[in-house]
């Protein structure tokens, strides 16, 4: 799809008709998640979380488990970072026990969240006391079913009575002031669509793009969502993107900059220019991002301080960068590309395993995770690997990238 393409335009006069109501919608402080350690340190720029009404900084800091964890968490917050998310799979709640113990006055001016993998609503219900203790606190401010989904979970599951019942006994409980998803299932604007049906679920987190066509099935769940008040977290948005995580070749940077002069005009960095086109749509109160180094955490909290809404044409300027800098994963992926090529292959999950593998260095995570899918699910042999990319949103070179799949993950 083009830049000039016509639903690609109408996707982003939506975007910068709501641009003015981001702007407003911002505030520089945090006065709802409590008193600070160092009250002279501001936060940073803050949304609504949906119907909560709680202020959340725009950078959520994921958590996966590395050796720079607790330095990692603590100068964030030194950069004005209120919103954390970890989870049982991350090994990274012990992190947040440590900082509690030694610093009890930060679990008062934070958002904690964490979630489960669970398989059943008694499980769901009974965990949570397992990731207070991991985590060394009373409660969460946000508990989720982790990965909606991918655990063959039925469509309607987000408003189903039985959901509705552990989300009420949860909260009635204490032990988490909201509750709701994460997904980056293919199916996931369906999940999220009988989310906003049900009315129960108060936060999803989604993996998102910024440059959603206007009339894709999940551009009109997030729609739906957002009008039910069911705060929304962007996740997955900067994965294999640019060169990822070992950064651009030079060659590749002047590429960036050619197709998307808006980054130099605002000294902007290309991942710093897709956290602001995310922070453009205000449906997302919050983005979730992964910091591994210090560079990384100075680098997206310096974004936040200086976002301003993005223009329709400069979202197109990004667009078309991205798609030229021969991504590895695709943050819009439905499906459709699998669908396409007519394989049972999942398409889109294999390349998220490599660019979990190559990009993030989750080397081990990805071999798992590629491990778990059935010899069907990997067997892309019979794909029509052109008509795959043809299909897909974010152009994937299928043909390049699933053999090192097969390579670095069998």
């Amino acid at each position: 799809m083009g830049a000039n393409d016509p639903s690609q335009v109408q996707r982003r006069e939506f975007i910068q008709a709501g641009a003015l109501a981001s702007a407003a919608a911002l505030s520089l402080g945090s006065p709802s998640l409590g008193d600070e350690p160092n009250a002279s340190k501001p936060t940073l720029p803050t949304r609504k979380l949906g119907k909560t009404g709680v202020d959340v900084t725009l950078v959520n800091q994921g958590t996966w488990r590395c050796s720079g964890v607790d330095r990692l968490i603590r100068l964030a917050y030194e950069k004005g970072v209120r919103v954390y998310d970890t989870a049982a799979a991350y090994g990274s709640e012990p992190n947040f026990k440590k900082w509690f113990a030694e610093k009890p006055d930060v679990r008062k001016s934070i958002f904690l969240v964490s979630k489960t993998m669970a398989r059943s609503v008694a499980q769901f219900v009974e965990d949570i006391d397992k990731r207070l203790e991991a985590t060394g606190t009373d409660h969460l401010d946000l508990y989720f079913w982790h990965a909606m989904g991918d655990h063959k979970e039925a469509i309607d599951f987000p408003k189903s009575p039985e959901f509705a019942r552990a989300i009420e006994a949860i909260k009635k409980s204490g032990k988490a002031k909201y509750v709701g998803f994460s997904t980056h299932n293919a199916r996931r604007a369906e999940y999220i669509q009988a989310a906003a049906d049900g009315g129960f679920v108060d936060v999803i987190m989604v993996q998102y793009s910024p440059f959603l066509d206007k009339e894709s099935p999940l551009n009109k769940a997030l729609d739906a969502a957002h009008k039910a008040g069911i705060g929304l977290i962007s996740m997955k948005q900067s994965a294999g993107q640019f060169g990822g995580a070992r950064g651009m070749p030079t060659p590749l940077q002047e590429s960036v900059t050619k197709l998307a002069p808006v980054l130099k005009e605002r000294g902007l960095s290309p991942f710093q220019g897709l956290l602001q086109a995310i922070w453009t749509d205000e449906r997302m109160s919050t983005v979730c991002v992964t910091m591994n180094n210090t560079d990384q955490v100075h680098e997206n909290t310096e974004a936040a301080r200086k976002f301003e809404p993005l223009k329709a044409a400069e979202l197109g300027q990004l667009r078309d960068a991205s798609l030229a800098a021969n991504p590895t994963f695709c943050a819009d992926c439905d499906g459709k590309c699998a669908a396409a090529a007519g394989t049972r292959a999942r398409l889109g999950d294999l390349t998220r395993y490599l660019t979990y593998h190559e990009h993030h260095g989750y080397r081990g995570e990805a071999k798992a995770h590629y491990a778990e899918l059935t010899e069907a699910e990997r067997d892309w042999s019979d794909a029509d690997l052109a008509a795959a990319r043809e299909a897909c949103p974010s152009r994937l070179d299928f043909a390049r990238l699933l053999p090192e799949v097969d390579r670095l993950l069998s």
